[in-house]
C-alpha cells in the first residue's frame, strides 16, 4: 500500500516517540487518515499511536477537536490558525501527548488564488511546548502527490518534535 521510503519514515517515527515514551494523535483532513494509516502499517505501532481523528469537513473539525467555527470561517479551513487548532485540539481529546494536524487543497480542484492547489498547512502540538506551524505550497503535482508528501513532510515534522 505505502512505498519502501514512507515505510522508513513511520517506522523511525515509532522508533523515535516509543524511545521516549510518546503517544502520538492524528488530525487530518486533506489526507483523509492516511498519517494514520501509514503509521499503523508498522507492526506494533498499538504501542505508540493513540488515535486518529480523520476531519475532513469543517463541522466534523469543530465537533471533534474544537476548532471554532467562527476561526474557520475568518481564516478558512486551509490556513495556519485552524491548523494549529486542530493540532491543540487532538491533543485535548486524546491521551496523546504529541499530535500531528493537516489541512489543505489537494486539488484537482478548490484551489484559490491565495491558497492553490497543492497548499497544505502541517501543525504539531506537544504538551507543555508551543505549536509548530509549517506550510508547504506543493503546486498543482496531482491529488495523489500532494498527498504523498504531506505524509512525508507531517512525519518529519513529528520526528523534529520528538527532541
Amino acid at each position: 500500500m505505502f512505498d519502501d521510503h514512507l515505510l522508513m519514515l513511520a517506522r523511525l517515527t515509532l522508533d523515535e516517540a516509543q524511545q521516549r515514551r510518546l503517544k502520538i494523535a492524528t488530525a487530518e483532513s486533506c489526507t483523509g487518515g492516511l498519517i494514520a494509516a501509514l503509521l499503523t502499517e508498522i507492526p506494533g505501532s498499538s504501542a505508540t499511536v493513540e488515535r486518529g481523528f480523520i476531519v475532513y469537513s469543517n463541522r466534523a473539525k469543530e465537533e471533534m477537536l474544537g476548532v471554532p467555527g467562527d476561526l474557520i470561517a475568518d481564516a478558512g479551513a486551509v490556513s495556519e490558525p485552524v491548523a494549529r487548532a486542530m493540532a491543540e485540539g487532538a491533543l485535548s481529546q486524546s491521551r496523546a501527548n504529541l499530535a500531528v494536524a493537516v489541512t489543505g487543497v489537494a486539488g484537482p480542484g478548490g484551489g484559490t488564488p491565495l491558497k492553490p492547489v497543492g497548499t497544505v498547512h502541517f501543525a504539531v502540538a506537544r504538551e507543555n511546548r508551543p505549536v509548530f506551524h509549517q506550510v508547504m505550497r506543493h503546486g498543482d503535482v496531482g491529488r495523489s502527490e500532494v498527498r504523498r508528501l504531506t505524509l512525508v513532510t507531517a512525519l518529519e515534522m513529528l520526528r523534529r518534535t520528538m527532541t
